[in-house]
C-alpha cells in the first residue's frame, strides 16, 4: 500500500509537494481506513481542482515514475526515459533532474524508495527498509555512478553494479540478478499499484484478463459489479481469433503502440483480435422477455468504461493495490463514482484494503459524510508563476457538519477557478 508519494521538478510542479495515504485521529469514517502495524492508512483520497492546475500531472508523476521502473531492465544503453519532463518555466529547474520519492508497505515490510533522473540518465537512487524505527539503508547511489552499500553486502551488490548503466535504475537490475532485498520493493512497483489516465486504452490494458478468465470468476464480478450499478447487463461472451501483423497495426489506436508492435516482432500466432458480445433481457409490450446481444462498443461509454473497470477493481481487491485514476468521472453518473468509492469503503468487499486514488470536478462528492477531511486534497496553481501546489483540507478548520461542497465553491480552500465575466472576448 501507498503511505506517502513526493515529486519535485516534474512539468507544473516545481518545489517538492508531499501526497499522504496516512489518516488522522479522527473517529468519523473508520471504515474509511485501515490499520497496519501501529499506524492507520487511507482506502481513498479524492483531488479537487481547476483546469489546468496540475490535478492530472500530480498523477501522472506517479504514473511516469512507476512505468520507467518496470521497465527500467529492458533498457538500451542510451535509450531516453519516458515523460520525464522538468518545469520549464525557470531557467534553472529546466536543465535539473525530476525527484520522486514513495513510502510504501510490501509484504508487511515498510520501504522508502526514490530516485532523481531526467530522460537521459539517473543521478540519484536510494532503497531503505523500516527494520525498527529507523530506516536501514539497503543501497544508496550519488553522482549517477557513486555507489553506498552495507559492509556486509558491499561484495555482492559491486559485482551488480558492474552490470548496471546510467539510464537503469539499480532497483530493478538487482532484482533481475536475483539480489533478494529489492525483489519485494520492486515486485511492488510491477504489481502492486497501477495508473489509468485514459479510459480509451482501457480495453487494451485489461483485455487479457477476460481472456485467462476460464473459471468465470471475472464474468461473475463483472456482471455483479454492473447489476449493483443498474445496468441492464445478464452476460457476455468473450472471443478472440488470430490476426496478422498488418491487421495488428493498422487497429492499433496510436502511432506508439504501432511502433510497439513492429518493433519487438511479435509473431503472428502471437497476435489475436478480440470481440465481446454483451447479453440483455429486455421486455417487450406484452410483457414477454426477449434475449438481444450488442457488440460492446455499441453499448454506453459508461458502461463500457465501468465493465473495463472490473478486472482492475477485482485484482485490486484481491491483492490490496493502489489505483490511481486521472478523472474518474468522465463518462460515469456521479452515482456510480459514488458507487465505486463505497466499495472501497466497505470493508466486506475491500478484505485486503486496496487504495484508491482520483482526481474530479465533481463536487457533490465533497462531503465529510462519504470522505474524511484528510482524504480531500487541493490542486491550486500559482498562475503568474506557473507552479502547482497540492495541500488537504486537513489544513483548514473544518467543522464536521459544514457544508464543504458550499465552501469550495466559494472559494473558502482555494483551488477553484476564478472566471472573470464582461466584455473582452472581442477586444483587441
Amino acid at each position: 500500500m501507498l503511505i506517502e508519494f513526493s515529486v519535485e521538478n516534474f512539468m507544473s510542479i516545481k518545489n517538492k509537494i508531499t501526497f499522504s495515504m496516512l489518516a488522522g485521529n479522527e473517529k468519523e469514517n473508520l471504515d474509511n481506513t485501515f490499520e497496519s502495524g501501529k499506524e492507520r492508512f487511507l482506502k481513498s483520497a479524492v483531488m479537487y481542482g481547476a483546469n489546468a492546475s496540475g490535478k492530472t500531472n500530480i498523477l501522472r508523476a506517479i504514473t511516469v515514475a512507476v512505468f520507467n521502473i518496470r521497465n527500467s531492465s529492458i533498457r538500451q544503453i542510451n535509450q531516453k526515459m519516458i515523460e520525464i519532463i522538468p518545469f520549464k518555466f525557470d531557467k534553472d529547474t529546466i536543465n535539473k533532474p525530476t525527484s520522486f520519492e514513495f513510502i510504501f508497505i510490501a509484504n508487511n515490510q515498510k520501504y522508502i524508495y526514490g530516485f532523481s533522473a531526467d530522460i537521459n540518465k539517473i543521478y540519484d537512487e536510494y532503497l531503505y527498509q523500516y527494520l525498527s524505527a529507523k530506516p536501514t539503508k539497503i543501497f544508496e547511489r550519488k553522482n549517477v555512478n557513486e555507489y553506498e552499500f552495507n559492509k556486509t553486502e558491499q561484495k555482492e551488490l559491486s559485482e551488480i553494479v558492474n552490470k548496471n548503466t546510467d539510464n537503469k535504475l539499480f532497483l530493478s537490475t538487482a532484482t533481475l540478478w536475483n539480489y533478494q532485498k529489492t525483489r519485494i520493493p520492486f515486485m511492488w512497483f510491477v504489481s502492486n499499484i497501477s495508473s489509468l489516465n485514459n479510459y480509451s486504452t482501457l480495453a487494451d490494458i485489461v483485455i487479457g484478463e477476460f481472456d485467462k478468465d476460464n473459471n468465470g470468476d471475472l464474468k461473475k464480478f463483472a456482471i455483479n459489479l454492473l447489476s449493483e450499478a443498474d445496468i441492464n447487463l445478464k452476460d457476455y461472451d468473450f472471443q478472440k481469433k488470430p490476426m496478422t501483423m498488418e491487421q495488428a497495426v493498422s487497429m492499433a489506436n496510436n502511432p506508439v503502440l504501432s511502433a510497439l508492435l513492429k518493433n519487438n516482432n511479435a509473431t503472428e500466432t502471437m497476435l489475436t483480435s478480440w470481440k465481446i458480445i454483451t447479453k440483455h433481457d429486455i421486455e417487450d409490450d406484452d410483457s414477454n422477455m426477449n434475449k438481444y446481444n450488442l457488440d460492446i462498443h455499441e453499448e454506453s461509454e459508461g458502461t463500457q468504461n465501468l465493465f473495463f473497470l472490473s478486472p482492475i477493481l477485482r485484482n485490486a481487491f484481491l491483492q490490496g493495490s493502489t489505483i490511481i485514476i486521472d478523472e474518474i468521472d468522465r463518462s460515469l453518473h456521479p452515482l456510480l463514482v459514488k458507487y465505486i468509492i463505497s466499495l472501497f469503503h466497505n470493508p466486506n468487499i475491500n478484505k485486503n484494503n486496496a487504495q484508491l486514488i482520483f482526481n474530479t470536478h465533481d463536487t457533490n462528492l465533497l462531503t465529510l459524510d462519504i470522505f474524511r477531511r484528510e482524504q480531500i486534497w487541493f490542486v491550486e496553481k500559482d498562475y503568474k508563476k506557473g507552479t502547482t501546489d497540492l495541500y488537504p483540507l486537513d489544513d483548514f478548520s473544518v467543522r464536521k457538519t459544514e457544508n464543504i461542497q458550499k465552501g469550495y465553491l466559494n472559494g473558502r480552500y482555494g483551488a477553484i477557478p476564478f472566471v472573470v465575466a464582461g466584455n473582452s472576448l472581442w477586444e483587441s
